[in-house]
């Protein structure tokens, strides 16, 4: 399971005097980030990888406390905007913190802007004394329309997340270099958001990367899919052109967002057990 990235700093803060032993965490970003596609088992809204981190780092800790501020669709300056003055105020001694997805999906990606802001945001973070987690995107452009626009703007993306966290010393978590996210089975069946089984690996690959034990069975993927035929290829495609594409182009045309009706599931620093 290769995870790349430089050599990290620690946090200055007194609860990283161990390595992952935080006292609180804080996730902050967008669908990736709040849980989409992992339904939680009680069927009331998604868990996510974010969520099985907070429940390691929870273990036999009474005073840890939790908050999940990811919101699906949310742009990166949004995010900034709305996510990291309320995680900074947490003061976590852990902060993830994964967006600009939404944007690479636009034509109007401005990809120098995103990259400057995101250098003094996790510079403000970090100042914190928090550790802060990054995340170098997987390759999704052989399953997304678009792969031509799509995939400069990962590489772009994915080389300044690598460059901000050495520069910073944040934890990087590498899915790109990750090859079992080329299996269909880690992701939904709208095939931009991870599967329970991606969200599984994810998760082992943040704990791995901040020192902390994780369920090794978080890291056996599943077989890939048969090999379908043309025919059945191209029928799943429309498939999902209909149920998945459509929809969304037609929120990006009428200006809308999948995230305008939602808040964050965790406003607020608490106990894993409340919700």
């Amino acid at each position: 399971m290769p995870l790349t990235g430089c050599e990290t700093g620690r946090g200055n803060g007194e609860e990283q005097a161990v390595v992952g032993q935080y006292a609180s965490f804080v996730a902050v970003g967008d669908s990736f980030t709040e849980g989409l596609d992992d339904p939680r088992p009680d069927g009331k809204g998604y868990r996510g990888w974010a969520d099985l981190v907070a429940g390691v780092l929870a273990a036999d800790r009474p005073e840890f406390r939790y908050a999940n501020l990811a919101v699906r669709g949310r742009l990166f300056d949004n995010i900034v905007a709305e996510q990291v003055p309320l995680a900074i105020a947490m003061k976590p001694g852990l902060v993830s913190f994964a967006g600009g997805g939404n944007d690479a999906l636009r034509r109007t990606f401005d990809h120098e802007t995103i990259i400057a802001r995101l250098d003094k945001t996790i510079e403000k973070m970090r100042g914190t004394g928090a550790d802060v987690v990054l995340f170098r995107w997987a390759d999704m452009s052989g399953r997304m329309p678009g792969a031509k626009m799509l995939r400069p703007r990962v590489d772009l993306f994915n080389n300044a997340i690598g460059e901000v966290g050495c520069k910073h010393g944040a934890h990087v978590v590498s899915l790109w270099d990750d090859p079992e996210f080329a299996n269909p089975r880690l992701w939904g069946i709208d095939r931009l958001h991870l599967s329970p089984a991606g969200h599984r690996r994810v998760a082992a690959q943040v704990l791995t990367r901040i020192g902390v034990e994780c369920d090794p069975d978080w890291l056996v993927a599943p077989a890939p899919p048969e090999e379908l035929s043309w025919m059945s290829r191209k029928a799943a495609d429309a498939k999902w052109a209909t149920q998945h594409l459509a929809p969304w182009v037609k929120r990006r045309l009428t200006g809308r967002s999948s995230g305008d009706m939602v808040t964050a599931k965790r406003p607020e620093l608490a106990p894993l057990s409340e919700s």
